[in-house]
């Protein structure tokens, strides 16, 4: 996917991106492949590629939820800074916390953002485990997200602590989203969330599955949840 097919593509998703913005996503792609020669952020450095698999992979959440009616979102494990950048750059009202546990991968977001020129994102290095159980954080945000994290049971415990009531976490999946759905019943159950919706779709010319699970939180998570560290992962609510 070129820029100009980029801007083409959000354009038919009724996305009007400005040049600014265009701009944006043309540093974030340039210091994205200078920072993966130091350190391991993506396999996918091919520029068209990384604009098709992770800009407009990341943006692609924004067909399913409306990002204009959010003021908060938290980006739950985001490497490299997916989703939640590229939507940031969509959405530059949206405030953005992203929390990841590998200290030099905060490094390259705190760069990225001042490169980038965004104002209201907080980077945190930190498991979300712990972040989970900051009172600062905890049923703080509209949206929390998260992509290619953990498999659904683990990663709602990680994510819906952070929703407010009456706002909604969003898994973003490869093909195996559906089967992990019907294991996550419990989980979104006990954690406070309403049965979970998914839109599965492909990225243009390209014929892998992608899907997208929002879940709408009814009622706040119990104290109980997140457990510590590490518990979530090995065992999960299914």
């Amino acid at each position: 996917m070129t820029e100009k097919e980029f801007r083409q593509a959000l354009a038919e998703k009724g996305i009007q991106l400005n040049d600014e913005q265009m701009d944006q996503f043309k540093t974030y792609y340039e210091l994205l492949i200078e920072w993966n020669n130091r350190m391991n952020l993506t396999a996918i450095t091919d520029k068209e590629d990384v604009y098709l698999k992770h800009f407009y992979d990341s943006i692609s959440a924004a067909f399913h939820v409306d990002f204009n009616q959010a003021s908060s979102l938290i980006d739950i494990g985001a490497g490299a800074g997916f989703p939640s950048i590229p939507l940031k750059i969509v959405f530059p009202h949206v405030e953005v916390t992203i929390v990841d546990s590998l200290k030099k991968r905060i490094t390259f977001l705190e760069a990225l953002g001042d490169a980038l020129k965004l104002d209201r994102v907080l980077f945190l290095h930190d498991r979300a485990e712990t972040a989970g159980r900051n009172p600062e954080l905890r049923d703080q945000f509209d949206i929390a997200i998260s992509r290619a994290v953990a498999r659904m049971p683990v990663l709602t415990e990680l994510c819906m602590p952070f929703v407010k009531q009456g706002g909604q976490f969003i898994a973003m999946k490869g093909m195996q989203g559906e089967d992990e759905l019907k294991e996550a019943g419990r989980a979104v159950q006990a954690l406070g969330g309403a049965p979970s919706s998914s839109y599965a779709f492909s990225l243009p010319g390209d014929d892998s599955e992608r899907i997208i699970i929002v879940t709408h939180k009814e009622k706040k998570t119990p104290r109980k949840y997140p457990r510590k560290p590490g518990t979530p992962n090995k065992q999960p609510l299914s």
